[in-house]
Order: C-alpha cells, then sequence, then structure tokens
C-alpha cells in the first residue's frame, strides 16, 4: 500500500468516526444530556477529515511500470501535456483526475487454441497464398506503450489501443504479407523470411500509433483438412522415393565392394601366377646351367655316366642279374693281360 492509499484510508477512518461522534450526540441530545464538549469534538474531526479527503484526492502514486496522463479542467486543452512519471504526484482535487496507463511489455495471441488467446474460441487469422491456397496461422503480439507518447495515444486511443489498433494492424499486416508468397514457400524455405517483413512493417505501423513492437512471434501454421492431407501423402512419397535412392545407393555400394574384392583377388591370383613363373624361370635356368656343366663334364669322360647310373641303382649293391639278351651297362675289363713293353 502506498501513502496516497494510505491517506485514503486515514480519511475513510475518520469519517467513520464523526459519524459515530455524530451519533452519540444525536443520542445524548435526545436524552437532554450535555454535548457541548462533544459537538466540539465533533466538528473538529469532521474538519480534519474533510481536509485529509481532500488531501487524499490530490495525491497520486504511479507505480514504477505506469505513466499518469492528467486531465485538466485548467490545462488549456483539458490535459497536461506531460504524463506523470513514477513516484508520489499532487494534482489539484477537483479540477483534475489520473488516468494510469502500463508501459510494461504485453502480449496479443491470435491462437486456434481455446484458452490461448485474448479472444475465446479459434481466433487463427485466415490468410490467402499467392497459389491460392488458404492457410490459418497463429501468432503473438508482443509490444508495448511508448513512455514517450502516452499522452498522445490516450488522446487518440483511451484504453481501446489493443481491440482498436494491436488487433486490425497485425491481422491485417498477416494477410497482406502471406498473399506475396506461395503455400510450400510459407511451410518450409520462406518462412523466416515472411516473419521477418511482418515484423518490420508491425514495428512501423505500431510506431505509427504510439506503441513500440518488442517481438512478433509465428507461433504456427494449419491447412485445410484437404491440403494436409495432400501434404501428408507427398511426403511420405518423398520418404518412399528417398528410401528407393538409398537402396539403390546401397546397392551400388555392395557391388562396388564386390567388383573390388573381385578385383582383389585376381591382382593376387596374377601376382602369385608371376611369382611361380618366375621361380620357374630361375629354376629352369638354373637347371639348364647345371645340365651344361654336366654336358660339359661328360663330354671328355662319358663312363662317368654310366657309373651315376650304377649308383643310383641301389645302395652297397655287390651282385645284379640281367636277362641274356641285355646289354652290358659299362665295358667289361679286357680279360687278356695287356702286354707290357719289353725292358
Amino acid at each position: 500500500m502506498n501513502i496516497a492509499d494510505v491517506f485514503k484510508a486515514f480519511a475513510f477512518i475518520l469519517w467513520v468516526a464523526a459519524a459515530a461522534l455524530f451519533l452519540v450526540v444525536v443520542m445524548r441530545a435526545s436524552r437532554n444530556q450535555g454535548v457541548k464538549g462533544l459537538t466540539t469534538t465533533f466538528v473538529i474531526l469532521l474538519v480534519v477529515a474533510a481536509i485529509v479527503t481532500v488531501a487524499s484526492m490530490g495525491l497520486v502514486f504511479i507505480q514504477p511500470e505506469e505513466r499518469g496522463v492528467v486531465i485538466s479542467a485548467l490545462a488549456p486543452n483539458g490535459i497536461r501535456t506531460d504524463a506523470l512519471q513514477p513516484g508520489l504526484r499532487f494534482v489539484i482535487p477537483f479540477a483534475e483526475q489520473v488516468e494510469t496507463y502500463p508501459i510494461s511489455r504485453q502480449t496479443y495471441t491470435m491462437s486456434a487454441a481455446t484458452g490461448e488467446g485474448q479472444v475465446t474460441g479459434d481466433d487463427s487469422i485466415r490468410a490467402r497464398t499467392k497459389d491460392g491456397q488458404e492457410v490459418l496461422i497463429d501468432a503473438s503480439v508482443i509490444y508495448s506503450i511508448d513512455p514517450t507518447k502516452v499522452v498522445p495515444l490516450h488522446i487518440n486511443w483511451q484504453d481501446r489501443y489493443q481491440d482498436n489498433v494491436v488487433r486490425p494492424l497485425a491481422r491485417g499486416i498477416i494477410r497482406d504479407i502471406a498473399s506475396q508468397y506461395g503455400v510450400e514457400e510459407i511451410v518450409s524455405s520462406k518462412r523466416t523470411e515472411m516473419e521477418a517483413k511482418i515484423t518490420a512493417e508491425l514495428e512501423k505501423k505500431l510506431g505509427d500509433n504510439e506503441l513500440l513492437l518488442t517481438d512478433f512471434i509465428l507461433r504456427d501454421l494449419h491447412f485445410s483438412d484437404e491440403y494436409a492431407a495432400a501434404i501428408e501423402q507427398k511426403q511420405i512419397a518423398e520418404q518412399q522415393a528417398q528410401q528407393a535412392a538409398f537402396v539403390v545407393q546401397q546397392r551400388k555400394q555392395e557391388a562396388e565392394q564386390a567388383r573390388q574384392t573381385a578385383q582383389g583377388q585376381a591382382d593376387s591370383v596374377v601376382i602369385a601366377s608371376k611369382g611361380a613363373a618366375e621361380a620357374r624361370l630361375i629354376q629352369a635356368e638354373a637347371e639348364t646351367k647345371a645340365l651344361l656343366l654336366i654336358a660339359e663334364a661328360l663330354k671328355d669322360k662319358p663312363e662317368l655316366l654310366t657309373y651315376q647310373y650304377i649308383t643310383k641303382l641301389a645302395p652297397n649293391i655287390q651282385v645284379m642279374f640281367l636277362p641274356n639278351n641285355a646289354p652290358f651297362l659299362f665295358p667289361l675289363p679286357e680279360m687278356q693281360p695287356t702286354p707290357t713293353s719289353p725292358q
């Protein structure tokens, strides 16, 4: 409770006390009892109550979030040009009165959901897009009264600024700007752009009417049942197409992976074959060189070949039987003694 309210309460108490004292005086007078002292007290109490009442009528306490407009019978235009600032202020009783206006932020919501907005029931904005589709828009306008323009606001709108300024301006601007876009643009790519245009236009229009726009919120978008069903079907088709494309891409990746695996295996076989061929060539070259060396050795001593054959037949062989018609494997030694030369 501020001091102005205290004065008013005190004045009320004084008037109650004066009325009670008046009843006492009347009752005592009716009984022929002395009332001289009580009458004096009553008169004093009555004067004090009147003074306090007049003083309380002139005292006005303006809250920090308010500004006061003084309607004055003494001012040339019937109103003070400057609004009352926060604090305890004094106006002339009976000649002036004060209308207070909040300068704190206020929110005006228009919504299809019951209980969300200032209007009961469906209060969403019906707009028509440039391609002829109907769209229902839920929106909120956060605004405040310009503290420097409270007096002009009172002159122009009084307390009707919300219903006569904020609401019609917001609904009209939303409809006008929504009509500049196609329905798919509003839903997806151009929604932010549309919201920015509405904010800029609404800020300008409210400023022309002594109001400040704090923020514009595009809360939700609704469509007719037929169009909503068409959008749903389109989204389902797009999702199916995306799924099909994903499957095709997956198959391509699997095919590429199989091709690379096969290519790796083929490369591995080729490398192994090349290695085996090179090893065989090296072995053949070694065998060739060995055979050449053997041939070179046998050229001068052919009996070595027979000797090697015999040694390979079996280890430690001493007797060997041969068919009658088998040729000898090696020449037998001469049976005749070799003549010796004379001494």
